[in-house]
């Protein structure tokens, strides 16, 4: 009904429109009526025809109405133009008519905007959803859409320059938007000329509307053509970057043209404006294939540079109020963006191509392990590694996590890089929080110690970097950590939660709360653990922000572990109230100036009552008053505290010192005593009658009575028990220093003063006293030792020369007591030494074994001292299967075992129970060396000098401080039900210093401990040189011998020990790395200070290689050997030294080692360096190969008919003895070389194949030769070798070697053929060893027969596999192999039983090779036989193989 009112209507305009013109029309006369006449037609033509249509046409401001659907007026104008006699003439006056109605701007923009619906009663109710303005319907129109764009593009440029209308539209844009997704475009070629030409003349703003609005105007035969335009114009505009990528993303573009046009793009990466950035990263990302995925991302990570984008605080806030004003006055519409929101933006970007593209994210994994220089990390690696992490796109989360670790524990990415990455970045990282957290937990809880440290970075930038939630989350996984019980991960967390507290006091006061919540795992903790605890809590109840509630928690605490009869609850109180105590007494910083005691009141009030508590507490028994004044001492020594404090504690130390612990010298000793009492050790008997002297044995015998009759001491009694002699010794020192300023001159006659003991020689009447006597005078030994270890940690560091003498004698006096004590524990079995070091995990300590010790610790190189374990001796070595049996076991001379037992046991197992010698001590070994050959030599022979067993014992000392402190070990949690072994024992003090101290620390001892390895290297040349080169020459003093070979082998060590420390590849500790190499290299050239890195460790590696003429024994040779690989690897250019590493190891396997009695050198230890020594040697060379057949064949054949002790000629550490360790050694390392052979690939040429098919000729000879060695050597460690690396060639060879024979079996017939009957061999005499184990029935052997068998079948198959793939399989067949055992005789049960016979058979081929003739059979024919043994001997096996030619 509606449309045929409108039809009326129109119809009867239509009518008054012609009536009107044709009144119109005849009243014009002469020219310029026609022509006026004739554009009024053209105009009444558009109008006409537009009115008919449906739309009707107005003025001013207010946008066109349509009355009809915009389908059905383009329908109606299609056909009036069609119906016109006119036509197609009237195309041309109806564009005309637009024309000249477009010329109003008004009218122009009206036609531009969308049309408003109208109905004929003037209602304005949508007709439809959205109409479209009439430019638009027209477009639709084809044969008016040509002439209509052409109008368009001659108007755009009247409003290219306006700012706008009055309703501030753009008109070029409207424009524009009325070309996009047109139905079809006539001509899209000519329009896409037509819009590039207007490109070049158009202003930014329009050129940006153009080029983004190309995707949806052009089809796409014009997209590769329009994007070469594109890319022509982004070369010369950067200003039209973001438009050109946005609107290239949208094209369909061919591969070659994307890969020339992202080249492009990639290309002016670096001119990019900064706000561009993320638009041109996205595009670069998602313009990837697969197959270039990781050349553009590696080409992208490196012209990413957003370490540039950052701006500085002040510059930033600049530029955003410059940017701020321009954008208020320009009509242009920019983004301000700030340095962090376009790094947020890239970071995005790079997110969403990760998530959605595997391979992307498997790009950028490997484009940053490609990075293999420090200074080539950047910031954008960090982050895409938590991107990677967060998004877990295709799995990336563990390969991020692993990627990550690898390139910390390499130091790659360095905590430098990380602290810059926290620092211009924080807005960014606080999105991707979560996975740097969980990140630092997966560093933190890693078995690895190096990565351990880099945990603690992350957690210490994200606390200081992000807001109080993340804080909390760093707290509550750090207090996590602790809880967990593993002592590395307990460690570092405490570290970082003290380190916390320490620099942000204030920020982690509200997080105490979190911390308090783990003195409910006080049981899981050690006591190291247990100080840092509540160092951390006392700090923050007492600190800046105190916390009552935490400060009464902690009392609590602490008195109900106080008041526990259980000494393992007595001990944490007592560790936990010294630590209250010192921070409650801690100077305060205001005192520093004043010099005057600025505590409360009540604060000291409070503290003297907890002071009293702790001490009253701890005088329960021997062992709490000894940990009490320990820690008293510990607090006083690490810890300023005020005035008023020290005070009160050091009032009473003196006098109560004098009056227990030290007597005045009289006539007479009175009391009743297991022994005489007698006066020893006095350093001043020139002195005047009257001294004084420690009261120690009625000490012991007082406490012995008091067990005896078991009465508890009573705690008012002023004699004090003999166990706290040396903690209170040490309080006393300590309050001593801290209130004369290190000066000990009020108790430094403690240094020289005697002992009351016993007659020591009563120790070789051992035998004739009683176990109560023995155990006393053992006690009465250690307690000796004990006090002289805390006097020489006091008076260490004093010069005077006196004092120094002093010293030195009481260092004298350890080394001789230790002599008796070995002498005294081997006739006292069973015997528990009183504790010494009270702060251990338990107290009652188990009890040491005094016999097993003594061969094994003193089979060689065996004195009065005991040789130090050496854990860097035995490095690279693995242990023996089984031992050698009787024949070729070493067995001890029974007359020198009972020497052994005579002299006594070794002390390595009682080290709990010695006192621990501060790491001042170690100050010691800058005295100079006195022997019988270098005393004479020293310069300052006339000053202060260490004696060898004095230097031994130092050293030992030193080389275990090293190894607890500097070898890091992975962090292990305690097996369920099995007991923790607490290796921290004696190394109290040691723990409260870090790592880098003693690096530091040692490095500055490193000039005192060269001379003292040029002291024992000018000892043993110049021993050398007397005797004619003879080692056991007739002047040759054999214990000096043993105690300078001794200081040798520790040397080495502690070298080796040092530059192993693995904080030396941490950047922050290179100028400590180039310090300790240039005291080598100083040594041996001067101006060491100008030298680069790989110079210093050039002239250190020549240093330490001339050390290798006088090496002393084979242990000592193999600590040289791995300090020069240690010194090595601190380069740049590792492999410049393989070489010389070889060389030196064959010489040291090249000659023969014998001891100052003239015997060889022999026993574990010996094979064990040997095997060490031989492996770097093998490892070394230029050929595996060739080496190994060098032994194989020059070697082995020289000791088959030799004798036991007899050894090879060219290798003289070879002999049958030593057999297994060659053997071993160069069956792995075969085994290892040849995994490094690379598989064979079909794409290799002939060369490359025959190289390959001469290296595993080579390989399968020596493995036949050692195989072939069981013959000989057929015992039972020799076969287990055999059947386990025999085994893991076999694999090898199946999984490399066999796809090399697929592909070379045509153009290398008869490489193979020698190849495959060579190795037949081989696996014949496996599976007849397999035969000979369960003959046997050994079950170390049989362990390995099954696999063995599964990979003999899989070889087999294998071979028939090739020969199938190669179209011989006619040449392939099966036997039976007869089952012998390793003499070559038939297994009779075999024959018997057909069942076992089916279940055991094994198949193994033999080459034929004749068919050569007929190219279908391609090579030589193999059978494969079944047999059970291997043949009698290798010339009944070749007549085998002959017989079936």
């Amino acid at each position: 009904m509606m449309r045929k009112k409108r039809g009326s209507s129109l119809d009867n305009g239509e009518k008054n429109a012609s009536s009107t013109a044709k009144a119109k029309k005849i009243r014009t006369t002469g020219h310029q009526s026609n022509v006026s006449a004739q554009q009024e037609t053209i105009e009444n033509v558009f109008n006409m025809f537009v009115r008919e249509a449906g739309v009707t046409l107005t003025q001013g401001s207010v946008s066109n109405e349509i009355a009809v659907d915009q389908v059905v007026f383009q329908k109606r104008i299609r056909q009036k133009i069609q119906k016109s006699p006119r036509y197609p003439g009237v195309v041309q006056e109806f564009i005309s008519g637009l024309e000249s109605h477009i010329e109003d701007a008004d009218r122009f923009r009206n036609c531009l905007l969308p049309c408003v619906p109208r109905l004929p009663d003037g209602d304005t109710s949508c007709v439809s959803s959205f109409q479209e303005s009439l430019v638009r319907m027209l477009l639709g129109i084809e044969m008016l859409q040509t002439p209509i764009i052409n109008t368009l593009l001659e108007k755009l440029p009247e409003y290219m320059l306006s700012s706008g209308d009055d309703a501030g539209l753009s008109i070029p844009r409207i424009i524009i938007n009325q070309l996009k997704w047109l139905d079809r475009v006539v001509e899209s070629k000519e329009l896409a000329t037509k819009l590039m030409e207007l490109l070049s003349v158009a202003p930014v703003d329009v050129q940006r509307d153009i080029i983004t609005s190309l995707p949806e105007i052009l089809e796409d035969t014009q997209h590769n053509d329009i994007a070469r335009e594109l890319n022509s114009l982004l070369k010369e505009n950067t200003q039209l970057t973001v438009p050109i990528l946005d609107a290239l993303s949208s094209l369909n573009l061919s591969s070659s043209l994307l890969t020339e046009v992202r080249g492009a793009v990639m290309i002016t990466l670096a001119a990019v404006q900064l706000e561009d950035l993320p638009v041109v990263v996205k595009f670069i990302l998602h313009s990837i294939s697969a197959s270039d995925a990781y050349e553009v991302v590696s080409g992208l990570r490196k012209k990413l540079e957003l370490e540039n984008c950052v701006l500085p605080p002040v510059l930033e806030a600049s530029q955003s109020r410059m940017k701020t004003k321009g954008a208020a006055v320009s009509n242009s519409v920019t983004v301000n963006t700030g340095s962090q929101d376009v790094i947020t933006l890239i970071v995005d970007a790079i997110k969403t191509a990760v998530r959605f593209q595997k391979t992307i994210s498997e790009a950028w994994l490997k484009a940053i392990e490609s990075v293999e220089e420090v200074e080539d990390h950047k910031v954008i690696d960090l982050l895409v590694l938590f991107i990677l992490h967060s998004t877990n796109a295709n799995q990336s989360r563990r390969g991020a996590e692993k990627l990550l670790k690898m390139k910390v524990r390499t130091g790659l990415i360095s905590e430098v890089l990380l602290q810059k990455t926290f620092k211009d970045n924080k807005q960014v990282l606080r999105s991707y929080f979560s996975s740097i957290l969980a990140l630092a937990q997966s560093l933190l809880r890693s078995p690895d110690p190096c990565v351990v440290p880099y945990a603690g970075h992350m957690y210490r930038h994200s606390f200081t970097a992000f807001d109080t939630y993340c804080q909390q989350e760093v707290v509550g996984s750090l207090v996590t950590h602790v809880c967990s019980g593993v002592g590395g991960e307990v460690d570092m967390a405490l570290e970082l939660l003290c380190g916390l507290v320490t620099e942000k006091p204030i920020e982690m006061g509200p997080y105490a709360v979190f911390v308090k919540g783990i003195l409910d795992y006080l049981d899981n903790l050690t006591p190291q653990q247990i100080r840092r605890l509540f160092h951390l809590l006392s700090r923050l109840a007492f600190g800046p922000q105190q916390a009552s509630h935490i400060q009464d928690d902690m009392h609590i605490v602490i008195r109900k572990q106080l008041s526990s009869t259980v000494p393992k609850y007595k001990r944490i109180g007592i560790i936990g109230g010294v630590m209250i105590i010192g921070s409650m007494g801690a100077l305060r910083p205001q005192s520093r100036d004043t010099q005057s005691s600025s505590l409360p009141p009540e604060t000291f009030r409070q503290l003297s009552a907890l002071l009293e508590l702790v001490q009253s507490s701890s005088e329960t028994s021997a062992e709490a008053a000894a940990l009490y004044y320990d820690e008293l001492a510990n607090l006083i020594q690490t810890s300023t505290l005020e005035p008023q404090v020290l005070d009160k504690i050091s009032k009473r130390v003196l006098d109560v010192f004098q009056g227990d612990f030290v007597v005045d010298l009289g006539p007479e000793i009175s009391g009743a005593f297991p022994f005489p009492a007698r006066v020893m050790y006095d350093l001043d008997e020139d002195e005047s009658q009257g001294g004084i002297a420690i009261n120690l044995m009625p000490m012991l015998a007082n406490d012995m009575y008091n067990r005896a009759e078991q009465r508890s001491r009573d705690k008012r009694d002023n004699n004090r028990s003999s166990l706290y002699l040396s903690p209170f010794f040490r309080l006393l020192r300590f309050c001593e220093e801290k209130q004369n300023k290190g000066d000990l001159e009020e108790i430094d006659a403690l240094l020289g003063c005697p002992l009351i003991l016993t007659d020591i020689n009563v120790v070789e009447k051992m035998d004739s006293l009683s176990k109560v006597e023995k155990e006393f005078l053992c006690t009465l030994l250690f307690h000796t030792t004990n006090w002289f270890r805390e006097v020489v940690n006091a008076f260490c560091k004093i010069k005077d020369k006196e004092m120094k003498m002093k010293v030195m004698t009481r260092l004298q006096n350890i080394t001789y007591l230790h002599t008796l004590l070995e002498k005294a524990l081997a006739g006292t079995p069973g015997y528990v030494p009183p504790v010494a070091n009270f702060d251990g995990e338990s107290t009652d300590t188990i009890v040491p074994n005094t016999v097993a010790p003594v061969n094994k610790t003193k089979k060689e190189n065996s004195g009065k001292k005991r040789k130090a374990p050496g854990k860097n001796s035995s490095q690279g070595s693995s242990p023996m299967d089984d031992k050698i049996e009787e024949d070729e076991t070493q067995q001890e001379p029974e007359k020198e075992k009972e020497k052994e037992a005579r002299q006594g046991v070794s002390l390595s197992s009682y080290r709990a129970f010695f006192r621990e010698l501060d790491m001042e001590t170690l100050s010691v070994l800058q005295c100079g060396l006195r022997a019988r050959s270098t005393s004479d030599s020293e310069p300052g022979n006339m000053d202060v000098l260490l004696g060898p067993a004095e230097l031994v014992f130092l050293l030992d000392d030193m080389l275990r401080k090293l190894e607890f402190r500097l070898t890091a070990g992975p962090a292990k949690k305690v097996p369920f039900l099995k007991a923790r072994t607490d290796k921290t024992v004696g190394f109290s003090h040691l723990q409260q210093r870090s790592p880098k101290d003693v690096a530091t620390f040692c490095v500055q001892m490193l000039p005192s401990l060269c001379s003292h390895l040029e002291n024992c290297h000018h000892y043993f040349q110049t021993l050398l040189s007397d005797n004619d080169g003879i080692v056991d020459g007739p002047t040759t003093d054999a214990q000096e011998h043993h105690l300078i070979s001794s200081c040798c082998h520790l040397l080495l060590q502690v070298f080796n020990t040092i530059f192993s420390w693995t904080g030396f590849s941490q950047p922050g500790h290179r100028s400590l790395l180039k310090k300790a190499l240039r005291v080598f290299a100083g040594r041996l050239k001067d101006g060491g200070d100008e030298l680069n890195l790989d110079l210093l460790v050039k002239h250190s590696f020549e240093y330490l290689l001339n050390f290798h003429s006088t090496i002393p024994n084979l242990s000592s040779a193999l600590c040289l050997s791995q300090l020069l690989l240690t010194v090595s690897e601190k380069g740049s250019k590792t492999t410049a030294y393989r070489e010389q590493i070889a060389s030196l190891a064959r010489g040291f396997l090249s000659q023969s080692w014998v001891t100052v009695s003239g015997e060889k050198q022999r026993g574990t230890k010996f094979n064990e360096a040997l095997h060490a020594l031989l492996s770097i040697y093998i490892e070394h060379v230029d050929d595996v190969l060739k080496a190994v057949e060098e032994i194989a064949n020059e070697g082995f054949p020289q000791i088959i008919e030799a004798s036991k002790d007899e050894s090879s000629a060219s290798w003289p550490t070879l002999s049958r003895q030593t057999f297994l360790v060659f053997y071993k050694v160069l069956m792995a390392e075969l085994e290892k070389s040849v995994r490094k052979i690379p598989s064979g690939k079909i794409s290799d040429n002939s060369e490359a194949q025959s190289e390959k098919l001469l290296t595993w000729n080579l390989a399968v000879r020596d493995f036949h030769i050692l195989v072939n060695l069981v013959k000989v050597f057929d015992t039972r460690p020799v076969l287990n070798v055999c059947l386990k690396y025999g085994r893991l060639f076999l694999e090898s060879f199946l999984k490399l070697g066999m796809p090399l024979l697929d592909y070379s079996f045509k153009r290398h017939k008869g490489d193979v053929q020698n190849l495959l009957k060579t190795f037949q061999l081989s696996t014949r005499q496996l599976h007849h060893m397999c035969g000979h184990s369960k003959i046997h029935q050994d079950t170390s052997l049989t362990n390995h027969v099954p696999a063995m068998k599964k990979s003999l079948e899989l070889f087999v198959y294998r071979v028939k596999a090739m020969f199938t793939l190669n179209n011989c399989q006619g040449a392939f067949w099966m036997g039976n192999l007869k089952n012998r055992n390793l003499k070559g005789e038939e297994i009779l049960s075999q024959r018997s039983q057909e069942s076992e016979e089916e279940e055991d058979e094994e198949q193994e081929e033999q080459l034929s090779p004749q068919g050569q003739s007929e190219e279908e059979e391609q090579d030589s024919n193999i059978r494969t036989k079944r047999k059970r043994d291997t043949e009698e001997n290798e010339d009944q096996d070749q007549t085998d193989d002959s017989e079936t030619y």
